[in-house]
């Protein structure tokens, strides 16, 4: 397995871990529990930009990876998600999480339809910068800045990514429309 495959998989071992400190109670070993669940998050995210940018650099670009890293990246981000609505994040409205997510499963299905016809869909600039503003929006969420500006921010950042959420998977579904002929 090459290096930018193995940064893919350290990000999903990383979910599980992300979620416990995220939504565990171990004040007395994380006195400052957001601070370490968005440390976590940033180098999740981190293993997010390295594997791309070594697996385009040095041409190590794999099936494996342009299916498993998207599928991170959701992975990522969903949980994230739910943790706000677990700890009753008052920031994050739940109708956006479920527009998110099933944008998540409406395209997983579309790379599983695809990867039965044996055309692997790589993600397109609008699913990277999607990716990148809910990545922020999830920081941003996590450390819940007190300040009231941040409030602005936040919200600023939810809707951004939402409108990216549908963009995104718009175009998907029409750049790769061809996909989804003659299903049985």
């Amino acid at each position: 397995m090459n290096l930018p495959n193995s940064l893919t998989i350290l990000r999903v071992i990383m979910i599980p871990v992300f979620v416990i400190v995220m939504l565990g109670s171990f004040p007395e070993w994380f006195p400052n529990q957001d601070i370490v669940a968005g440390c976590i998050f940033i180098a999740a995210c981190v293993t997010d930009f390295f594997d791309g940018y070594l697996a385009r650099k040095y041409n190590m670009i794999t099936t494996f990876g342009k299916f498993m890293d998207p599928l991170a990246d959701k992975l990522l981000v969903c949980a994230a998600l739910v943790c706000f609505l677990a700890d009753d994040n008052p920031e994050m409205p739940a109708w956006v999480v479920i527009v998110i997510i099933s944008r998540e499963f409406i395209i997983s299905g579309f790379r599983l339809v695809a990867a039965e016809k044996g055309v692997t869909i790589s993600a397109s600039w609008w699913g990277k910068v999607k990716t990148f503003v809910q990545m922020v929006m999830s920081l941003l969420l996590i450390f819940h800045f007190e300040a009231p500006v941040f409030r602005t921010i936040d919200k600023f950042f939810i809707y951004a990514a939402l409108i990216l959420t549908v963009v995104s998977l718009a175009d998907y579904i029409y750049r790769n429309k061809d996909v989804m002929k003659d299903i049985e």
